[in-house]
């Protein structure tokens, strides 16, 4: 007997912290400020794309560094649902949880994917 197959679409709420972009362009200017904010999302976005890489091949060995790396370029641009999920991840990935290790990165993805949308829109509009 086949039952009807049901879809979730997992939505995670973003918790960000303006203050710390808010500080650099109050300390730096605005011209030097949006220099620091896009080299920094740049930075985030290829530790992302290297973390995924890592994870396709399946190698684990780096993964922790590279998720603590992740973790502080989140914290420094106030994106404290991409630095908690990444945290978190680490935790998978120190106790050898697999299974939890699948379904925290699927969640890191989202994170980071809406993360990265949501601050390049604010960018635009400073």
């Amino acid at each position: 007997m086949m039952g009807n197959v049901t879809v979730l679409r997992p939505k995670d709420q973003l918790r960000q912290n303006a203050e710390p972009v808010a500080a650099m362009y109050r300390d730096l200017g605005t011209v030097q400020a949006e220099q620091v904010v896009t080299r920094a999302l740049g930075e985030l976005a290829l530790a992302m794309s290297g973390l995924a890489a890592q994870v396709r091949a399946h190698e684990m060995q780096d993964l922790s560094r590279q998720l603590r790396r992740l973790q502080r370029l989140s914290e420094q641009l106030g994106m404290l649902s991409l630095a908690q999920v990444a945290g978190d991840l680490r935790v998978c990935l120190d106790q050898a949880d697999a299974t939890a290790f699948s379904a925290v990165w699927a969640r890191l993805l989202r994170v980071a994917e809406r993360s990265l949308v949501v601050d390049k829109a604010l960018l635009e509009t400073s």
